[in-house]
């Protein structure tokens, strides 16, 4: 007789993650250990009776820890992206993964729209100065998202989120995207990235980090744009040539930024030169930091563990069959 068929299917959560994911994997009759508090270090003298890991961002996924999970089916990313996942790695081993876009992407769609609209409008630069007992208003006024043409690069669920909530605001949307994608939307229209450096005035990113995609808007790419360029990125730091960003900045090219991810999120480890930049930019009227929260809702917080119990639920019926 098959011991798999009887034996339960065992799931380690190593990350912090809402308390409703345990009943959920129960109900499915996965055999939970939660340990948010494990350090990294320990995981791999953990990992090896598992058939399935659930991870945020606590640790890198590498060949060398695999070696330590022999009998590892399901890599579960709470969370959008991959980005700490070795390229190759699963599919060496014949591991799925499942990670969790549609749990967030909402919460990153109005986190975009809020950012844009707090650049345009001033609205943390005016809160600033009410609080330091100044009451400036022809010095806040502001920019209107209507008239504009807002550039898409990735057009994925978040750059689709995004589009969705600019539907309202009688601007022209333009979606560039490296692979074929559908487009829902009657008020966006799918582009070449030529197109979007030709007639963009904000340009926001939507597109995972992966080796080709580092640093995929540098210096010669922010020349290109013919237009002076307001830039939002919600996406991941390492998409976004910071030094060409600050230098872009200083001449003009960029008017101002939105950036909920940084080039390196660990402040305590920052270079002379990433300091620097970080500096400028925190410093500039016009840029607006957020601490990668885009994703980071009470709600999302729930939707990402449906997701990836649904997903889970699907990989075990077709396992059963």
């Amino acid at each position: 007789m098959d011991s798999s068929a009887t034996s339960p299917f065992r799931c380690l959560v190593i990350d912090l993650m809402h308390e409703s994911l345990l009943p959920m994997l129960e109900n499915l009759g996965v055999e939970v250990t939660y340990v948010p508090d494990v350090k990294k270090e320990e995981v791999p003298a953990l990992v090896k009776d598992y058939q399935m890991l659930v991870v945020r961002s606590k640790m890198r996924i590498t060949a060398d820890f695999l070696k330590h999970a022999p009998n590892l089916e399901i890599l579960a990313r709470a969370g959008a992206g991959v980005d700490n996942i070795d390229d190759g790695v699963l599919e060496a081993r014949n591991i799925t993964l499942i990670n969790a876009p549609e749990g967030n992407r909402d919460a990153v769609g109005d986190h975009t729209l809020g950012l844009l609209l707090a650049l345009f409008r001033k609205i943390t630069r005016g809160d600033r100065q009410i609080r330091e007992g100044q009451w400036l208003r022809e010095d806040n006024r502001g920019e209107e998202i209507g008239g504009k043409t807002v550039g898409l690069i990735g057009y994925g669920h978040m750059g689709k989120s995004f589009a969705k909530r600019l539907m309202g605001f009688d601007c022209e949307v333009l979606a560039y995207d490296k692979e074929p994608v559908e487009n829902p939307f009657p008020h966006v229209r799918l582009a070449s990235l030529e197109e979007i450096q030709e007639k963009a005035q904000v340009l926001s990113l939507h597109i995972p980090y992966t080796k080709e995609n580092h640093h995929f808007v540098n210096a010669q790419m922010l020349a290109r744009f013919r237009n002076p360029l307001w830039v939002l990125n919600t996406a991941r730091g390492e998409v976004l040539d910071h030094a060409a960003l600050v230098d872009a900045m200083k001449t003009g090219q960029v008017l101002g930024a939105a950036l909920d991810v940084l080039e390196n999120e660990k402040l305590k480890t920052l270079s002379s030169d990433q300091q620097e930049r970080l500096t400028y930019l925190m410093e500039h009227p016009r840029v607006i930091l957020t601490p990668h929260i885009a994703g980071w809702t009470q709600e999302s917080y729930v939707r990402i563990n449906e997701v990836l119990v649904q997903k889970l639920a699907t990989y075990l019926a077709a396992k059963s069959r």
